[in-house]
């Protein structure tokens, strides 16, 4: 695809070096791509585990945005003991608007961050020096969301619509799938400025607006119909979702710096940091209303009914994980991520081959695996969760 806005886009982009791109985000009804057959646990390579240290590895994890089933992975880790049996003192820190995690981890006031993968790579071409160590998501959340009666089925007809997104680096997929169906970004939609709700849409102030699948679609489903009085139901709208229109970039990632890398020691902290937190994740996976309530007990905005929500479409963008395991770097999805930025010259140019590493991801799913610890989730099946109203 090649931008007819290259200088309009790439603003936007460069808005994301100091600007935190607000992930928290709400759930759709997408099913997960088929999936990929896993090894058995005992074909998985042998490990060794190197003793945990004496004295805890003190850590800290920025993430992008404030508790929520977003991050229960991590949250889990801490709450089950996995950090600690690794010999990790893990401090999370909770994001907020102002916080970039990627600039907090390149300035050194974190070991390991959460980032978008455009997100941080447009960071890493400003000069910080920061590597993808672990790819969580492995397929993307956002949604361009519309009422049934709109008219809109298919990103041709955004042609003369009010389109909402929030910017900030959050448009990315949304303008590459305008450019790919054929319109200018600039003259053909009328791009609005939407905050972090989706007050507009329930307004019926726009014709479409950007939502994750794991937030902001459901807040539309927890609304009740002023016409009806009962909830919006899935047939009220219609959804673009970007992993099938071609358009979608990795999400979640957990990033480090490679010059803290370059020792040894933090090498093998990371591994651990990696086994922890994938075993986190699997413990989501398979312990899914204990896993909600750690959650809650880390103190949430927003309610139960939200955050049960928000996990189980969390779970379909993680699991199944590539045959390798959860948090391995998919190389077609990179390669997608990394065309549609340079295409919509969100970066200048690709990223060099250092700016993802699969050793440590692939290492502490092997040491997983050998545990007899399922880190693909090939027979993963989602929950059915109620919406409830207002998400309580």
């Amino acid at each position: 695809m090649q931008s007819k806005l290259h200088t309009w886009i790439r603003a936007a982009a460069l808005l994301t070096v100091v600007t935190l791109v607000i992930t928290a985000c709400g759930g759709a009804a997408t099913e997960a791509p088929a999936p990929t057959s896993a090894p058995a646990a005992t074909q998985a390579p042998a490990a060794t585990e190197p003793p945990a240290p004496a004295e805890p590895v003190k850590v800290t994890l920025q993430l992008q945005w404030v508790t929520q089933s977003q991050f229960a992975g991590y949250y889990a880790a801490v709450d089950k003991g996995f950090y600690a049996e690794e010999g990790l003192d893990v401090t999370i820190k909770e994001g907020a608007v102002d916080i970039v995690p990627q600039q907090v981890l390149a300035s050194g006031q974190a070991e390991f961050a959460v980032s978008w993968v455009p997100k941080a790579l447009v960071s890493r071409e400003e000069g910080a020096k920061i590597v993808n160590i672990g790819q969580v998501f492995q397929r993307s959340g956002t949604l361009e969301v519309s009422w049934a009666d709109s008219g809109i089925t298919k990103p041709e007809d955004w042609r003369g619509k009010k389109v909402g997104t929030w910017g900030f680096g959050n448009e990315f997929e949304l303008l590459a799938a305008m450019v790919q169906a054929g319109l200018d970004p600039k003259t053909d939609v009328e791009v609005i400025q939407q905050p972090f709700d989706m007050s507009l849409l329930l307004n019926r102030e726009v014709d479409a607006a950007e939502a994750m699948t794991y937030n902001e679609y459901a807040q539309v489903l927890e609304a009740v119909n002023p016409d009806t009085g009962e909830l919006y139901q899935p047939e009220d709208l219609v959804v673009i979702n970007f992993n099938e229109v071609g358009t979608a970039m990795l999400q979640d990632a957990v990033w480090a710096r490679e010059d803290w890398l370059a020792d040894p020691a933090n090498e093998d902290v990371a591994v651990r940091f990696l086994r922890a937190t994938f075993k986190g994740w699997v413990f989501c996976r398979d312990n899914f209303d204990e896993c909600v309530e750690i959650v809650l007990s880390n103190g949430p905005t927003l309610g139960r009914g939200h955050m049960t929500w928000q996990l189980n479409e969390i779970n379909k963008l993680i699991w199944p994980s590539p045959a390798a395991g959860i948090g391995v770097m998919d190389a077609a999805l990179w390669t997608q991520t990394v065309e549609v930025a340079t295409s919509q010259a969100v970066l200048k140019a690709e990223p060099d081959s250092g700016a993802y590493r699969t050793d440590l991801a692939e290492k502490a799913a092997a040491d997983l695996a050998a545990q007899g610890i399922d880190v693909v989730g090939a027979g993963y099946t989602p929950q059915e969760v109620e919406i409830t109203e207002g998400g309580n």
